[in-house]
């Protein structure tokens, strides 16, 4: 579909060009690429190469992501990781909420990935879950982001088209069956207050996935955009530190 609106001030996909360790990050349901804005510097700043996609619907106008299917979404997310692989000669790749459902996707598609890193993924949104095979309202107001840190503005929408929602949960709905299947390195945070996505989804992806490497980390000072919120130089550094070990224990096989 082609998008009617134009992009928001701040919203667009971002690439910064660096080693040959390529890091793709995607955001979440509503969210756009400033959500992960400081993770993408902070990894640039690193030598690392990133990129952050800007999924369909995402970051112009509701009325845009009411027309957008969850296929669009992974569609772009599947280009992102196409465009580091051009580039890079190992890719990982990085996922907020719905964005770390698509990335469980990417790496069950794709097992050549050099490792994936979840940030409060999504299985389970409770708060949508009572509009299942609802048709009305057509759109619902849409809260404040689940940020701890004051004075922190998302870009996200007001509004969100319920249609949209269920696009949502065919994602979530599908993701657990492709877990066992899934061998890729993961390193996942969870927050443990969240209150858009229960911490426990992050628990369930740990007892299902194939990974034989596997490692969780609890966040205890950020909401759900953690991301944004005050662990975000944790998630940045611990990364870091998984990634690093990961290309040495990778070398070591060679």
């Amino acid at each position: 579909m082609n998008e009617r609106y134009p992009v928001l001030e701040g919203a667009e996909s971002f690439y910064y060009e660096g080693n040959e360790i390529g890091i793709m990050i995607t955001h979440g349901f509503l969210g756009t690429p400033q959500s992960v804005r400081f993770l993408g510097e902070s990894f640039a700043n690193l030598g690392y190469t990133v990129f952050a996609p800007r999924l369909k619907g995402h970051g112009t106008h509701y009325k845009d992501m009411e027309k957008t299917t969850h296929e669009d979404w992974f569609a772009e997310a599947e280009k992102g990781y196409q465009f580091l692989k051009e580039r890079c000669t190992s890719v990982y790749a990085a996922g907020q909420s719905m964005g770390g459902a698509l990335t469980l996707w990417l790496a069950d598609k794709y097992p050549e990935i050099a490792g994936i890193v979840l940030i409060n993924a999504a299985l389970r949104v409770p708060c949508y879950e009572n509009l299942i095979g609802k048709s009305n309202p057509r759109y619902i107001d849409e809260g404040a982001p689940d940020i701890k840190k004051e004075d922190v503005e998302e870009i996200t929408y007001a509004k969100v088209p319920v249609p949209s929602i269920f696009e949502l949960q065919k994602v979530m709905e599908r993701t657990p069956d492709l877990l066992p299947f899934i061998k890729t390195p993961v390193l996942g945070f969870k927050s443990i207050e969240d209150h858009v996505v229960p911490a426990e989804c992050t628990d369930f992806i740990f007892q299902k996935i194939g990974s034989s490497k596997k490692k969780a980390i609890s966040l205890y000072n950020s909401y759900h955009v953690a991301s944004m919120d005050h662990d975000k130089e944790e998630i940045v550094n611990i990364t870091h530190q998984y990634i690093q070990e990961n290309q040495a224990n990778s070398l070591s096989l060679v």
